[in-house]
């Protein structure tokens, strides 16, 4: 009885402790709703699959009609803080990785896509490695037939703060200046050999770090536009 009892104390600890969190997530979400400046270039002006980093995630503040967006979200205990907090900046989530429920995560972005959305997809999440695109977002095109849309994003700024985690995260704090340069869309074919998506998503990686060096060498004419 008293493991028991332990079990279920804990428990409603951790429970407090998510909901602090949440809660503190969403007021730091919403106030930099109001201070995080974000720049977009080449917006894409119909439905798109967006190919983002993982330590990009903050650039969905961008996301030009939220109410038609929706993000790819680890279905661990941190990505359902995340989820949640994030509901309050209107971005609606699936839940699901490459390691838990990845086959039911994939079917509910397409079944999201099939009825007008759009969707976000950190490509190397959720545990890395860092900067290489997995076959999940090239399979969920093909199946959809929404294009793929590369992204980058970079500041120059002293307050767009890198964190010392796996995949080098970038948080925005207060007025920060960003910019999001958007590549042109990926159409991925209906029918692919496994050669061929491999190829595909070595092309995404290709298009993904090209941006991000064009938008980092050119940062000050993108801001200027």
């Amino acid at each position: 009885m008293e493991n028991e009892k332990k079990i279920k104390e804990k428990t409603l600890k951790e429970k407090i402790q998510i909901g602090i969190l949440i809660k503190g997530l969403k007021f730091f979400f919403l106030t930099e709703q109001h201070l995080l400046k974000i720049k977009n270039i080449n917006y894409p002006k119909n439905q798109f699959i967006f190919s983002m980093w993982h330590c990009h995630q903050c650039l969905v503040y961008g996301v030009e009609d939220k109410t038609k967006f929706y993000a790819l979200i680890s279905a661990s205990n941190d990505g359902e803080i995340i989820a949640k907090a994030a509901e309050c900046l209107n971005i609606k989530s699936v839940r699901g990785s490459t390691n838990r429920r990845g086959v039911a995560a994939s079917l509910e972005l397409i079944e999201k896509l099939k009825e007008g959305n759009s969707v976000g997809i950190m490509v190397d999440g959720p545990r890395g490695p860092k900067g290489k695109v997995k076959d999940g977002i090239i399979n969920i095109a093909k199946l959809s037939g929404v294009p793929i849309v590369p992204v980058a994003w970079y500041s120059k700024s002293r307050l767009f703060f890198e964190l010392n985690t796996w995949d080098k995260f970038k948080v925005p704090i207060g007025p920060c200046q960003t910019v999001a340069l958007y590549g042109e869309p990926i159409y991925i074919p209906s029918e692919l050999t496994k050669e061929e998506t491999k190829l595909l998503c070595q092309k995404v990686e290709d298009e993904m770090n090209l941006l991000q060096k064009d938008l980092e060498e050119n940062y000050d004419k993108y801001l200027m536009q």
